[in-house]
C-alpha cells in the first residue's frame, strides 16, 4: 500500500548531475532546473540530501547551477553506475527515512540501477520523471517503464514537491510556490 510522501520519512537521493554529463542529456536545462526545485525545498523542509557523482575525474564534479540549491554538500565519488554503493547505502539508512526522492542521470544506468537497489532494499522510491534524463528520450522512457512495473512511484516535480507541503498554510508554501512557477 502507497502513503503518501511526507517530508519527516523522506530523503532526496540526487544522482550524477555533472559538467561532462548534463550537456549531452535530454531536456538538460529542465531536469537541471527540477533537481535545483528539489534542492532547495528539501532544505527549505531540512529533508536530508545526498549526492553521488560518478567517476569525478573524468566525468567532472556537480553542474555549478545545483551548488546554491544543494548548499553547503559532500559528494560520494563512484565508480559503480548504482548510487547505492556501501557508503551511499550506508548514509541513507543513518537518516532513518524510508521514503527515497530519486533524481538525476542517466535514467537507463544509474537512476534505473539505483531505484532496483533501494527497493531490493526496502524502501520506497520516488521518480520524479521531470528530474531525471538520458541522452535519448527512448532510453528515458524505456527506464521509467521498468522502474514503474517493479514498484517504483513516478511522479513530476511539483506534484511531489506540493506533497511535502501538504497545505497552502504551510509555512514554506510561497517560497516553494516562486520555485515551481
Amino acid at each position: 500500500m502507497i502513503a503518501h510522501l511526507r517530508p519527516e520519512e523522506s530523503l532526496l537521493l540526487v544522482v550524477d548531475v555533472q559538467q561532462r554529463l548534463v550537456p549531452a542529456m535530454f531536456e538538460a536545462e529542465r531536469v537541471v532546473r527540477n533537481v535545483s526545485i528539489l534542492a532547495q525545498t528539501a532544505r527549505l523542509l531540512e529533508i536530508p540530501v545526498i549526492v553521488t557523482e560518478q567517476n569525478p575525474a573524468k566525468l567532472g564534479k556537480t553542474v555549478a547551477q545545483l551548488n546554491e540549491a544543494l548548499g553547503e554538500f559532500h559528494a560520494t565519488a563512484k565508480m559503480l553506475f548504482s548510487a547505492c554503493t556501501a557508503e551511499t547505502l550506508d548514509a541513507i539508512r543513518k537518516t532513518g527515512r524510508n521514503s527515497v526522492v530519486l533524481c538525476g542521470l542517466e535514467t537507463h544506468v544509474c537512476i534505473l540501477q539505483s531505484a532496483l537497489d533501494l527497493l531490493e532494499n526496502q524502501f520506497q522510491v520516488f521518480l520524479p520523471n521531470n528530474a531525471v534524463s538520458s541522452r535519448y528520450e527512448s532510453d528515458k522512457s524505456a527506464a521509467i517503464s521498468r522502474l514503474h512495473s517493479s514498484g517504483a512511484i513516478s511522479c513530476s516535480t511539483e506534484m511531489l514537491v506540493l506533497e511535502w507541503l501538504r497545505d497552502a498554510k504551510h509555512p514554506h508554501f510561497k517560497s516553494v510556490l516562486s520555485l515551481i512557477k
